[in-house]
């Protein structure tokens, strides 16, 4: 069985959630429930869970700064929020999983599929993933650094050290300033989402480059950038005035 607990200031929705699991994730046990940080870090000191549901806002401390207690963070996390929370955007930077209130049964099942997949050992690569998520969810840091999921696990890398994305199909290559090459397994769409307010633009329908790294704009129907790693990478004619207008603001 997966050991697990629910943290939740609310009554209704920690009983709803542990229903609903009971229900569709029989693989599941739920060993304690909590309802704030403070109970929360003493169930999972004592109980040492595999996956812990974790509500973002509670009174008296939140979800990053019940996080913030632990020495190392060796469990897994569904973040459970009622609204789309500031925090989602670092959250999915991190390869974090998280579900919306009110949870949909199908949605919870998937994400603890999606749990079961990855939860095949792998605490150094946990600790880390959760600790970039604190560093990036700091009011005080802009967002640093990205997890990308391949095919083993999590590399995290910062966001600086990307000269540009390049779409294969459903992966995404991400080309670094060490002219390293690392593959995705996710699309290049959801990526131009994610770093849209971060300095990126996707100039072309396969490219999404880091505006910190253009080095130079060639004139032409589109025209096209030369890049810090002297790459040259065609701009869409249908992008060419959007793309000018931002280069300008960097």
């Amino acid at each position: 069985m997966i050991k697990a607990i629910i943290v939740d200031d609310e009554l209704g929705a920690r009983e709803s959630l542990s229903k609903m699991i009971e229900k569709n994730c029989k693989q599941l046990e739920i060993v304690a429930k909590a309802d704030s940080a403070q109970a929360a870090f003493e169930a999972i000191t004592n109980k040492q869970p595999d996956l812990v549901f974790l509500d973002i806002e509670m009174p008296n401390g939140n979800a990053f700064d019940l996080l913030e207690k632990f020495k190392e963070i060796n469990f897994n996390i569904i973040f459970t929020t009622a609204y789309d929370h500031y925090a989602i955007k670092a959250i999915k930077f991190s390869a974090v999983d998280y579900i919306l209130k009110p949870i949909d049964p199908e949605e919870l099942v998937e994400a603890v599929k999606r749990f079961e997949k990855k939860h095949q050992g792998q605490p150094n690569v946990l600790d880390k993933q959760f600790k970039t998520l604190l560093s990036n969810v700091r009011p005080e840091n802009k967002l640093k650094k990205v997890g990308i999921p391949d095919g083993d696990g999590l590399i995290f890398i910062n966001l600086s050290d990307i000269v540009r994305c390049e779409s294969d199909g459903n992966y995404t290559f991400f080309i670094l300033t060490s002219g390293k090459k690392i593959i995705a397994s996710r699309t290049l769409g959801e990526y131009e989402q994610m770093f849209t307010e971060d300095n990126f633009f996707r100039i072309h329908r396969s490219h999404l480059i880091n505006l910190q790294h253009v080095k130079k704009y060639i004139k032409g129907e589109g025209g096209y950038v030369i890049m810090s790693d002297d790459s040259q990478v065609e701009v869409s004619r249908r992008n060419k005035n959007e793309f000018l207008e931002k280069l300008s603001h960097v």
